[in-house]
């Protein structure tokens, strides 16, 4: 046996003897709470200036305040506007997660949210000068600034979120979005109502979201060793639960085994059916609910939100249950995936089906199928949203980056998909299909991803070479470390 070889035995069982001695710390609250509670936040708002048009569009465009200077549009581009926010989102992907990667993501989350606060802020003086075409050309630089966003949380939390907290944390993080739906659609509504009128939603959201940015940039940090404020228990026992290279930004992308790993698919098609469905309903439920429930601006705010805060609700309760099958060793971490995948994509596409047969007599069961069918679908973030990280912790940003570029053309797809097949926003027929198709790509997506995914950490997640002196590299022929 090699001297080299004698030498990394030793390095591993070391490594090995520390992870197991390390413990969690006494304190419940620590350092990484703190940054999973800014990324919290983060998605809170962010989702909030995502879907505010949803209900501020029906604002902007049926009389809804009594304030005569409340300007009210005649816009017949609805659906093609409320995707505008996908023409930017999809662009900056990839390369924001190879970004985060190479220089952390703190600061490009502390610009790209001050100008999307920016622009929210401009939006109704944009409505006021350009029409429709202002709106649009606000909200695609908006989902410029958004597309940031997810490839940079990934990248924090597989660095601040031990394993065995990971379903909890990173549901918790993601939740964000679908609280600051429900939030975002009542305080809407109800403002859309009110004496101030739609502008004022757009205030709000863009002074929340400045306001992140400065606390961002004051307690924010990449990763653990950067923070100046973590103790050396809570730091050594993040690092110790990680199964990531020491200095991850230095190692090359695999992009050939990425791309032809079936785990990789799997995950990536998973991501494209969400994203179907969920924006389906994301930007249309509004509509769905004033033009065949005939619900009134004030009441279809409030019951569009409900949804979504039984979602908020069962994320957490999914979450739990997610890493107690994991920690008691009761199921792997793919078949736990697997399992809150499927019950994620499974259900709602089943209570889709029913509620294309609904109209305005049915109104119970029709909002009962929308909070099943929203609801539910709070189980994939513990399914394949956290699978980024389970496959390949050195790379989750970049996957993430890529699964959010691909996937998030669905997101702008499904708005247009609607506009073409809803002609007619009265016609039941019309919407059938739009819930039929939507629950048909879920159940197609959930098959791939049972079939296909993976819950182990794939051999190229340390491909690469790391150029720093002192680091080790790792091959794909020896898949060996060895100081350099």
């Amino acid at each position: 046996m090699s001297k080299e070889t004698l030498e990394l035995a030793s390095l591993e069982k070391k490594e090995e003897t520390k992870k197991e001695d390390v413990e969690p710390p006494r304190t419940l609250f620590g350092v990484r709470h703190v940054q999973v509670l800014l990324n919290f936040f983060l998605t809170f708002i962010a989702y909030g200036i995502r879907v505010n048009l949803s209900v501020g569009i029906v604002a902007m465009t049926t009389k809804s305040s009594d304030n005569p200077d409340i300007p009210v549009y005649d816009w017949h581009d609805k659906s093609i506007l409320l995707s505008s926010f996908f023409w930017g989102y999809i662009i900056p992907q990839i390369g924001a997660g190879q970004l985060a990667k190479k220089y952390g993501p703190k600061w490009f989350l502390v610009s790209t949210m001050g100008i999307c606060s920016l622009f929210s802020v401009l939006l109704p003086v944009m409505a006021d000068a350009f029409d429709s075409k202002g709106v649009m050309i606000s909200r695609a630089l908006q989902g410029f600034c958004q597309g940031f966003f997810f490839p940079s949380i990934h990248n924090i939390l597989s660095y601040w979120v031990p394993v065995t907290e990971r379903s909890r944390l990173g549901t918790f993080v993601y939740a964000g979005g679908p609280l600051g739906t429900v939030v975002s659609m009542i305080v809407s509504g109800i403002i859309s109502a009110s004496w101030y009128g739609w502008p004022l939603i757009f205030y709000i959201y863009g002074g929340l979201g400045l306001l992140w940015s400065v606390a961002m940039a004051i307690v924010g940090s990449n990763k653990p060793k950067d923070s100046k404020i973590i103790s050396e228990e809570e730091r050594l026992y993040i690092e110790a639960s990680l199964d990531r290279s020491p200095d991850a930004k230095n190692l090359a992308t695999p992009w050939r085994d990425i791309l032809t790993s079936r785990a990789f698919w799997a995950l990536l098609i998973a991501h494209c059916g969400q994203n179907w469905g969920f924006w389906t309903l994301m930007t249309e439920i509004p509509s769905y609910m004033s033009e065949v429930m005939n619900f009134q601006i004030k009441s279809n705010s409030y019951l569009s939100a409900l949804p979504y805060f039984v979602l908020w609700v069962l994320s957490f309760i999914f979450s739990a249950i997610a890493d107690f099958l994991i920690i008691r060793k009761y199921a792997s971490i793919g078949t736990t995936r697997k399992i809150f995948n499927s019950i994620g994509l499974v259900v709602p596409a089943i209570a889709l089906v029913f509620l294309g047969f609904m109209d305005e007599e049915h109104h119970t069961p029709a909002i009962a199928l929308l909070v099943i069918a929203v609801g539910m679908n709070s189980a994939i973030f513990s399914g394949f949203n956290v699978n980024h990280m389970d496959i390949a912790p050195n790379h989750s940003g970049t996957l993430m980056g890529l699964t959010n570029c691909v996937s998030n053309i669905f997101s702008l797809l499904a708005p247009l998909f609607v506009q073409v097949v809803v002609t007619n926003e009265k016609d039941t027929s019309q919407w059938q299909t739009v819930f039929c198709v939507a629950a048909g790509i879920y159940i197609i997506s959930d098959l791939c991803f049972v079939l296909c995914g993976s819950g182990e950490v794939q051999e190229w997640n340390d491909n690469g070479a790391v150029a720093s002196e002192g680091k080790y590299t790792v091959t794909k022929e020896d898949d060996g470390r060895k100081t350099v």
